[in-house]
C-alpha cells in the first residue's frame, strides 16, 4: 500500500472509526510489542535458516493494524482488504489475528458501523483512548 493511500486511510475517521491522532498513539504503543512478539515468534524454534533470511513483509505494521481496524469496524472480509492491501487474503488473516490481541490488551474497542443506527441516533466514536 502506498503513502498516499495509507494518509487517506488514517485522515479519515469514517474509514477506522478513530482519529489520526488516536492511530498515531496506538503505533507507537503497539508496534514495539508487535515488533518483540514477532522476533520471540522468530527465535522461539529450531530453524533451518536465519532469522531474518526468509520472505520479508509486504504488509508493514501500520497496515496490519489499519487492516484490522477497517474489518473490525465495517467487517470487511479479509479477500477484499487483501486486494485493497495487495497481499494474499493469509496475509490479511495473519494480521488480524496478531494485531487484534494486541487491540484487546490494550482495551481498544472498535464498535461496528450500522448505518441506520448511526443516523437515527447520534455516532458514538469508538472507545480507544485510556
Amino acid at each position: 500500500m502506498g503513502n498516499a493511500s495509507r494518509a487517506a486511510i488514517i485522515s479519515d475517521r469514517r474509514i477506522t472509526g478513530l482519529s489520526a491522532d488516536v492511530i498515531a498513539e496506538i503505533v507507537a504503543e503497539l508496534g514495539p510489542l508487535w515488533h518483540e512478539r514477532h522476533q520471540a515468534r522468530l527465535t522461539s524454534r529450531p530453524r533451518k535458516r536465519a532469522v531474518g533470511a526468509g520472505a520479508k513483509h509486504r504488509l508493514v505494521f501500520v497496515d496490519r493494524l489499519l487492516a484490522t481496524l477497517v474489518h473490525l469496524r465495517h467487517a470487511t472480509t479479509h479477500d477484499v482488504l487483501a486486494c485493497w492491501f495487495g497481499v494474499e487474503r493469509s496475509t490479511i488473516t495473519r494480521a488480524v489475528g496478531e494485531v487484534r490481541p494486541l487491540l484487546a490488551e490494550r482495551g481498544c474497542t472498535i464498535a461496528p458501523r450500522r448505518a441506520a443506527a448511526d443516523s437515527r441516533r447520534g455516532h458514538r466514536p469508538p472507545r480507544c483512548q485510556r
